[in-house]
């Protein structure tokens, strides 16, 4: 007979809640997917689904990062953007002010 030691609990999953709340400032269409998945990680663990709230809290994560890339690349476009139009204006403005 072979000694019965006791089950270790899994270790804890990461839901990346914190995350996927800030990337809803940044890109929320791609947000939206990863607070889905993140929200579904707690309940998961719950039921003993390890494997099921490994999964949702990759998903999570990889909407996230996804979200946090697109909204920061798209500040950074707005403002090249907006700062080469600015510079465009004032050196049109200038050259033909000095006219």
């Amino acid at each position: 007979m072979q000694p019965q030691y006791p089950s270790q609990p899994p270790q804890p999953v990461d839901n990346n809640m914190t995350m996927s709340i800030v990337a809803i400032f940044l890109f929320w269409p791609l947000a939206i997917p990863a607070i889905i998945n993140a929200s579904k990680v707690n309940p998961l663990l719950q039921q003993g689904d390890y494997a099921g709230a490994q999964a949702a809290s990759a998903e999570s994560k990889k909407w996230s990062k996804w979200a946090l890339i697109v909204g920061i690349a798209w500040l950074a476009i707005v403002l090249v953007c907006c700062l080469g139009g600015g510079l465009l204006g004032s050196m049109s403005g200038s050259s033909a002010s000095g006219s």
